[in-house]
Protein backbone atom coordinates (compact mmCIF):
# COMPACT_ATOMS: atom_id res chain seq x y z
CA UNK A 1 0.00 0.00 0.00
CA UNK A 2 1.24 3.50 -0.75
CA UNK A 3 0.14 6.57 1.18
CA UNK A 4 1.05 10.17 0.40
CA UNK A 5 0.50 12.25 3.47
CA UNK A 6 2.50 15.40 2.96
CA UNK A 7 1.08 18.65 1.67
CA UNK A 8 3.52 20.44 -0.61
CA UNK A 9 2.73 23.88 0.83
CA UNK A 10 3.46 22.69 4.37
CA UNK A 11 6.73 21.07 3.32
CA UNK A 12 7.92 24.14 1.47
CA UNK A 13 7.15 26.17 4.56
CA UNK A 14 9.26 23.80 6.60
CA UNK A 15 12.10 24.12 4.14
CA UNK A 16 12.03 27.88 4.26
CA UNK A 17 12.30 27.92 8.03
CA UNK A 18 14.83 25.07 8.26
CA UNK A 19 12.64 22.74 10.32
CA UNK A 20 12.59 18.96 10.42
CA UNK A 21 9.64 16.97 9.14
CA UNK A 22 8.28 13.47 8.45
CA UNK A 23 7.18 11.97 5.12
CA UNK A 24 4.85 8.98 5.02
CA UNK A 25 6.20 6.10 2.92
CA UNK A 26 4.93 2.73 1.69
CA UNK A 27 3.32 0.72 4.50
CA UNK A 28 5.15 -2.38 5.71
CA UNK A 29 3.99 -5.57 3.99
CA UNK A 30 1.96 -8.14 5.88
CA UNK A 31 -0.45 -7.59 8.75
CA UNK A 32 0.09 -4.71 11.22
CA UNK A 33 2.36 -5.64 14.13
CA UNK A 34 4.66 -4.42 16.88
CA UNK A 35 7.99 -5.51 18.36
CA UNK A 36 9.71 -5.97 14.98
CA UNK A 37 13.48 -6.62 14.84
CA UNK A 38 15.29 -4.53 12.22
CA UNK A 39 18.65 -4.37 10.49
CA UNK A 40 20.11 -2.72 7.36
CA UNK A 41 22.08 -4.35 4.56
CA UNK A 42 23.26 -2.04 1.77
CA UNK A 43 20.40 0.16 0.60
CA UNK A 44 17.70 -1.98 2.20
CA UNK A 45 16.13 -2.09 5.63
CA UNK A 46 14.83 -5.44 6.93
CA UNK A 47 11.85 -6.01 9.24
CA UNK A 48 11.83 -9.41 10.96
CA UNK A 49 9.02 -11.00 12.96
CA UNK A 50 6.74 -9.06 15.27
CA UNK A 51 3.61 -9.48 17.35
CA UNK A 52 0.35 -9.71 15.37
CA UNK A 53 -2.01 -9.89 18.33
CA UNK A 54 -2.28 -13.33 19.86
CA UNK A 55 0.66 -14.70 17.90
CA UNK A 56 4.07 -13.76 16.56
CA UNK A 57 5.46 -14.16 13.05
CA UNK A 58 8.83 -15.06 11.52
CA UNK A 59 8.07 -13.32 8.22
CA UNK A 60 10.75 -11.00 6.80
CA UNK A 61 10.28 -7.99 4.52
CA UNK A 62 12.85 -5.59 3.07
CA UNK A 63 12.40 -1.92 2.17
CA UNK A 64 14.00 -0.30 -0.88
CA UNK A 65 14.68 3.39 -0.39
CA UNK A 66 14.94 3.99 -4.15
CA UNK A 67 11.63 2.29 -4.99
CA UNK A 68 9.75 3.17 -1.77
CA UNK A 69 8.48 -0.39 -1.74
CA UNK A 70 8.62 -3.51 0.44
CA UNK A 71 9.52 -7.00 -0.82
CA UNK A 72 8.98 -10.43 0.75
CA UNK A 73 12.20 -12.12 1.88
CA UNK A 74 13.09 -15.57 3.19
CA UNK A 75 11.37 -16.07 6.54
CA UNK A 76 13.52 -16.42 9.67
CA UNK A 77 15.05 -19.91 9.67
CA UNK A 78 14.06 -20.62 6.07
CA UNK A 79 11.59 -23.31 5.00
CA UNK A 80 12.31 -25.37 8.10
CA UNK A 81 11.99 -22.43 10.48
CA UNK A 82 8.75 -23.40 12.19
CA UNK A 83 8.73 -22.38 15.84
CA UNK A 84 11.04 -19.40 15.27
CA UNK A 85 8.19 -16.87 15.31
CA UNK A 86 9.09 -14.05 17.70
CA UNK A 87 8.76 -10.44 18.81
CA UNK A 88 10.74 -8.16 21.15
CA UNK A 89 13.96 -9.61 19.69
CA UNK A 90 17.17 -7.76 18.71
CA UNK A 91 18.29 -7.05 15.15
CA UNK A 92 21.72 -5.84 14.03
CA UNK A 93 24.15 -5.89 11.09
CA UNK A 94 27.79 -7.05 11.03
CA UNK A 95 30.15 -7.73 8.10
CA UNK A 96 27.38 -7.41 5.50
CA UNK A 97 25.20 -9.95 7.30
CA UNK A 98 21.99 -9.39 9.25
CA UNK A 99 21.31 -10.93 12.68
CA UNK A 100 18.30 -11.61 14.88
CA UNK A 101 18.76 -12.75 18.48
CA UNK A 102 16.65 -13.54 21.57
CA UNK A 103 12.97 -12.54 21.83
CA UNK A 104 9.61 -14.04 22.74
CA UNK A 105 7.56 -16.53 20.76
CA UNK A 106 4.22 -18.27 21.08
CA UNK A 107 4.69 -20.84 23.84
CA UNK A 108 8.33 -19.77 24.27
CA UNK A 109 8.36 -16.62 26.38
CA UNK A 110 12.16 -16.32 26.47
CA UNK A 111 14.63 -17.14 23.68
CA UNK A 112 18.45 -17.13 23.37
CA UNK A 113 19.03 -18.36 19.80
CA UNK A 114 20.89 -16.25 17.21
CA UNK A 115 20.35 -16.30 13.45
CA UNK A 116 22.45 -14.85 10.62
CA UNK A 117 20.98 -13.72 7.29
CA UNK A 118 23.05 -13.84 4.09
CA UNK A 119 21.54 -11.36 1.64
CA UNK A 120 23.31 -12.77 -1.42
CA UNK A 121 22.27 -16.36 -0.76
CA UNK A 122 18.94 -15.36 0.85
CA UNK A 123 19.54 -17.93 3.59
CA UNK A 124 19.46 -18.05 7.39
CA UNK A 125 22.08 -19.88 9.45
CA UNK A 126 21.87 -20.52 13.18
CA UNK A 127 24.90 -19.20 15.10
CA UNK A 128 26.21 -19.56 18.65
CA UNK A 129 23.47 -19.00 21.23
CA UNK A 130 23.47 -15.83 23.29
CA UNK A 131 25.34 -16.89 26.48
CA UNK A 132 23.11 -15.10 28.97
CA UNK A 133 19.75 -16.40 30.08
CA UNK A 134 16.99 -16.61 27.45
CA UNK A 135 15.23 -13.25 27.35
CA UNK A 136 12.97 -10.77 25.60
CA UNK A 137 13.02 -6.99 25.37
CA UNK A 138 16.83 -6.76 25.34
CA UNK A 139 18.82 -4.11 23.41
CA UNK A 140 21.80 -4.22 21.05
CA UNK A 141 24.34 -1.77 19.60
CA UNK A 142 27.33 -2.28 17.29
CA UNK A 143 30.85 -0.86 17.84
CA UNK A 144 33.94 -1.63 15.74
CA UNK A 145 32.55 -4.79 14.08
CA UNK A 146 31.26 -6.21 17.37
CA UNK A 147 27.68 -6.36 18.64
CA UNK A 148 26.86 -5.74 22.30
CA UNK A 149 23.59 -7.30 23.51
CA UNK A 150 22.18 -7.11 27.01
CA UNK A 151 19.51 -6.07 29.53
CA UNK A 152 15.98 -7.38 28.94
CA UNK A 153 13.71 -9.71 30.89
CA UNK A 154 14.19 -13.41 31.65
CA UNK A 155 12.24 -16.02 33.63
CA UNK A 156 13.59 -14.59 36.90
CA UNK A 157 12.93 -10.93 36.18
CA UNK A 158 14.88 -7.99 34.77
CA UNK A 159 18.50 -8.25 33.56
CA UNK A 160 21.51 -5.91 33.41
CA UNK A 161 24.20 -8.25 31.99
CA UNK A 162 25.81 -7.44 28.62
CA UNK A 163 27.80 -9.60 26.17
CA UNK A 164 29.96 -8.85 23.11
CA UNK A 165 29.49 -10.88 19.93
CA UNK A 166 32.40 -11.43 17.53
CA UNK A 167 30.76 -12.53 14.30
CA UNK A 168 34.07 -13.54 12.67
CA UNK A 169 34.79 -16.10 15.38
CA UNK A 170 31.11 -16.70 16.20
CA UNK A 171 31.95 -16.17 19.88
CA UNK A 172 30.31 -14.30 22.77
CA UNK A 173 32.23 -12.64 25.62
CA UNK A 174 30.93 -11.01 28.83
CA UNK A 175 31.58 -7.28 29.29
CA UNK A 176 30.81 -4.82 32.09
CA UNK A 177 27.20 -5.07 33.21
CA UNK A 178 24.93 -2.10 32.59
CA UNK A 179 25.14 0.07 35.77
CA UNK A 180 21.86 1.89 35.23
CA UNK A 181 19.93 -1.04 36.70
CA UNK A 182 18.27 -4.11 35.24
CA UNK A 183 15.54 -3.20 32.75
CA UNK A 184 13.55 -4.27 29.71
CA UNK A 185 12.45 -2.58 26.49
CA UNK A 186 15.03 0.19 26.66
CA UNK A 187 16.64 1.69 23.52
CA UNK A 188 20.23 1.43 22.32
CA UNK A 189 22.35 2.94 19.54
CA UNK A 190 25.95 3.63 18.50
CA UNK A 191 27.19 7.22 18.35
CA UNK A 192 30.77 8.43 17.70
CA UNK A 193 32.29 5.07 18.55
CA UNK A 194 30.40 4.60 21.83
CA UNK A 195 27.43 2.42 22.71
CA UNK A 196 24.42 4.02 24.37
CA UNK A 197 21.42 2.75 26.36
CA UNK A 198 18.46 4.88 27.47
CA UNK A 199 14.93 4.68 28.92
CA UNK A 200 13.11 1.38 29.57
CA UNK A 201 11.30 -0.36 32.43
CA UNK A 202 13.42 -0.96 35.55
CA UNK A 203 10.44 -1.56 37.81
CA UNK A 204 9.65 2.08 37.23
CA UNK A 205 10.00 3.69 33.82
CA UNK A 206 13.31 5.46 33.18
CA UNK A 207 14.58 8.49 31.22
CA UNK A 208 18.32 8.13 31.89
CA UNK A 209 21.10 7.89 29.28
CA UNK A 210 24.37 5.94 29.56
CA UNK A 211 27.39 5.65 27.24
CA UNK A 212 29.70 2.63 26.96
CA UNK A 213 33.41 2.80 26.11
CA UNK A 214 34.37 -0.51 24.50
CA UNK A 215 38.09 0.17 24.91
CA UNK A 216 38.00 0.69 28.68
CA UNK A 217 34.90 -1.49 29.22
CA UNK A 218 33.32 1.30 31.27
CA UNK A 219 29.93 3.00 31.42
CA UNK A 220 29.26 6.69 32.08
CA UNK A 221 25.95 8.37 32.82
CA UNK A 222 24.99 11.29 30.61
CA UNK A 223 22.20 13.90 30.56
CA UNK A 224 18.70 12.54 31.19
CA UNK A 225 16.09 12.72 28.46
CA UNK A 226 14.05 15.87 29.24
CA UNK A 227 10.76 14.31 28.16
CA UNK A 228 8.70 11.69 29.89
CA UNK A 229 10.18 8.44 31.15
CA UNK A 230 9.11 5.66 28.78
CA UNK A 231 9.09 2.05 27.70
CA UNK A 232 9.09 0.70 24.14
CA UNK A 233 10.62 3.78 22.48
CA UNK A 234 12.79 3.78 19.34
CA UNK A 235 16.22 5.32 18.83
CA UNK A 236 18.63 5.99 15.97
CA UNK A 237 21.78 8.02 15.36
CA UNK A 238 23.16 10.19 12.55
CA UNK A 239 26.43 11.60 13.91
CA UNK A 240 26.89 13.86 15.82
CA UNK A 241 23.34 13.44 17.07
CA UNK A 242 21.08 10.65 18.24
CA UNK A 243 17.31 10.58 18.56
CA UNK A 244 14.82 8.97 20.95
CA UNK A 245 11.15 8.94 19.98
CA UNK A 246 7.71 7.48 20.77
CA UNK A 247 7.10 4.91 23.51
CA UNK A 248 4.61 4.71 26.39
CA UNK A 249 4.68 6.92 29.49
CA UNK A 250 4.22 5.84 33.14
CA UNK A 251 0.60 7.01 32.84
CA UNK A 252 0.05 4.70 29.86
CA UNK A 253 0.01 7.52 27.29
CA UNK A 254 1.29 6.59 23.82
CA UNK A 255 3.99 9.14 23.03
CA UNK A 256 4.87 10.80 19.71
CA UNK A 257 7.56 13.24 20.88
CA UNK A 258 11.04 13.24 19.32
CA UNK A 259 14.22 14.26 21.16
CA UNK A 260 17.64 14.94 19.63
CA UNK A 261 20.77 14.33 21.71
CA UNK A 262 23.92 16.27 20.79
CA UNK A 263 27.07 14.29 21.57
CA UNK A 264 29.34 17.34 21.87
CA UNK A 265 27.05 19.33 24.12
CA UNK A 266 25.64 16.40 26.14
CA UNK A 267 22.28 18.11 25.71
CA UNK A 268 18.83 17.36 24.34
CA UNK A 269 16.59 19.41 22.02
CA UNK A 270 12.96 18.59 21.26
CA UNK A 271 12.15 18.20 17.57
CA UNK A 272 8.90 18.02 15.62
CA UNK A 273 6.72 15.10 16.80
CA UNK A 274 6.45 11.85 14.92
CA UNK A 275 3.74 12.27 12.27
CA UNK A 276 2.30 8.80 12.78
CA UNK A 277 1.12 9.66 16.29
CA UNK A 278 1.87 8.10 19.64
CA UNK A 279 2.81 4.42 19.84
CA UNK A 280 4.96 1.88 21.62
CA UNK A 281 7.19 -0.95 20.33
CA UNK A 282 7.67 0.65 16.92
CA UNK A 283 10.72 -0.15 14.78
CA UNK A 284 13.45 2.12 13.38
CA UNK A 285 16.47 1.88 11.07
CA UNK A 286 18.70 4.25 9.06
CA UNK A 287 19.47 3.85 5.34
CA UNK A 288 22.06 6.16 3.77
CA UNK A 289 21.68 8.60 6.64
CA UNK A 290 17.86 8.77 6.40
CA UNK A 291 15.97 7.45 9.46
CA UNK A 292 12.77 5.43 9.04
CA UNK A 293 10.23 4.66 11.76
CA UNK A 294 7.07 2.57 11.60
CA UNK A 295 4.71 -0.11 12.90
CA UNK A 296 4.06 -0.52 16.66
CA UNK A 297 0.98 -0.43 18.86
CA UNK A 298 -1.33 2.36 20.08
CA UNK A 299 -4.36 0.32 21.12
CA UNK A 300 -4.26 -1.35 17.74
CA UNK A 301 -1.42 -2.83 15.72
CA UNK A 302 0.09 -0.59 13.04
CA UNK A 303 1.87 -0.94 9.69
CA UNK A 304 2.46 2.71 8.69
CA UNK A 305 6.00 3.82 7.91
CA UNK A 306 7.72 7.24 7.75
CA UNK A 307 11.00 8.86 6.74
CA UNK A 308 12.50 11.62 8.87
CA UNK A 309 14.19 14.62 7.32
CA UNK A 310 16.00 16.43 10.11
CA UNK A 311 18.54 19.22 9.99
CA UNK A 312 21.50 18.09 12.08
CA UNK A 313 22.73 20.42 14.79
CA UNK A 314 26.50 20.36 14.44
CA UNK A 315 29.34 22.20 16.05
CA UNK A 316 32.44 23.77 14.52
CA UNK A 317 31.86 24.40 10.84
CA UNK A 318 28.08 24.88 10.92
CA UNK A 319 28.18 28.61 11.64
CA UNK A 320 30.44 29.41 8.66
CA UNK A 321 29.46 26.71 6.18
CA UNK A 322 27.35 27.90 3.26
CA UNK A 323 26.22 26.62 -0.11
CA UNK A 324 25.84 29.23 -2.87
CA UNK A 325 24.16 30.41 -4.94
CA UNK A 326 20.87 29.42 -3.37
CA UNK A 327 18.50 29.52 -5.24
CA UNK A 328 20.59 28.25 -8.15
CA UNK A 329 20.19 27.82 -11.88
CA UNK A 330 22.20 24.62 -11.65
CA UNK A 331 25.70 25.00 -10.16
CA UNK A 332 26.50 24.93 -6.44
CA UNK A 333 29.69 25.51 -4.46
CA UNK A 334 30.41 25.10 -0.73
CA UNK A 335 32.28 27.80 1.18
CA UNK A 336 33.49 28.23 4.75
CA UNK A 337 35.36 24.94 5.16
CA UNK A 338 38.43 23.37 3.58
CA UNK A 339 37.76 19.81 4.73
CA UNK A 340 36.70 17.37 1.97
CA UNK A 341 33.42 15.53 2.40
CA UNK A 342 31.05 13.04 0.83
CA UNK A 343 27.63 14.32 -0.23
CA UNK A 344 24.15 12.98 -0.99
CA UNK A 345 21.53 14.94 -2.93
CA UNK A 346 18.12 13.77 -1.76
CA UNK A 347 14.72 14.44 -3.32
CA UNK A 348 11.83 15.78 -1.29
CA UNK A 349 10.43 12.23 -1.36
CA UNK A 350 13.56 10.93 0.37
CA UNK A 351 15.33 9.33 -2.63
CA UNK A 352 19.08 9.75 -3.12
CA UNK A 353 19.50 11.25 -6.60
CA UNK A 354 23.25 11.85 -6.68
CA UNK A 355 26.28 11.34 -4.46
CA UNK A 356 30.01 11.89 -4.63
CA UNK A 357 33.11 13.35 -3.01
CA UNK A 358 33.64 17.08 -2.75
CA UNK A 359 36.52 19.48 -1.99
CA UNK A 360 36.26 23.18 -1.24
CA UNK A 361 37.01 24.27 -4.82
CA UNK A 362 34.68 21.75 -6.44
CA UNK A 363 31.22 22.46 -7.76
CA UNK A 364 28.06 20.38 -7.88
CA UNK A 365 25.85 20.58 -10.94
CA UNK A 366 22.12 19.99 -10.63
CA UNK A 367 21.38 21.67 -13.96
CA UNK A 368 19.58 18.56 -15.21
CA UNK A 369 17.32 18.37 -12.15
CA UNK A 370 13.73 19.66 -12.39
CA UNK A 371 12.91 22.90 -10.62
CA UNK A 372 12.16 22.41 -6.95
CA UNK A 373 13.73 21.87 -3.53
CA UNK A 374 16.50 19.37 -2.76
CA UNK A 375 18.26 18.33 0.42
CA UNK A 376 22.06 18.01 0.33
CA UNK A 377 23.70 16.00 3.10
CA UNK A 378 27.41 16.83 3.55
CA UNK A 379 29.20 14.04 5.46
CA UNK A 380 32.46 15.24 7.02
CA UNK A 381 34.95 13.17 9.03
CA UNK A 382 33.19 13.69 12.37
CA UNK A 383 29.86 15.32 11.61
CA UNK A 384 27.06 15.64 9.09
CA UNK A 385 25.50 18.89 7.88
CA UNK A 386 22.29 19.24 5.91
CA UNK A 387 21.35 22.13 3.62
CA UNK A 388 18.24 22.78 1.54
CA UNK A 389 18.70 24.28 -1.93
CA UNK A 390 16.24 25.53 -4.47
CA UNK A 391 16.72 24.74 -8.16
CA UNK A 392 15.02 27.42 -10.25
Amino acid sequence: MRHYLFNIIIILGNISFGQDFWIQKDSINGPPRSGIAAFVLGNRGYAVGGLLGNESTRKVYSYSINQDDWDDETALGGVQGGGLERNLSCGFSLNNKGYVATGQGLGTPFMKDVWEYDKAAQTWTQKADFPGTPRRGAVVFVIHENAYLGTGEDANGLCNDVYRYDATGNQWYPVASFPGGARRQAVAFELNGYGWIATGDAGTLKKDLWSYNSITDEWQQKADLPGSARIGAVAWSTSPSAYVATGQSPEGVYLSDVWQYNYYLNAWVQKNPFSGGGRTNASAFVINGIPFVGAGYNGQFLDDFYAYQGLAEVQGISSVFQVYPNPTQGTLRMVGVNEPCHYHIVSIEGRILMEGDLHSDDTISIAEFPSGYYLIRFIFSNQTLVKWVQKQ
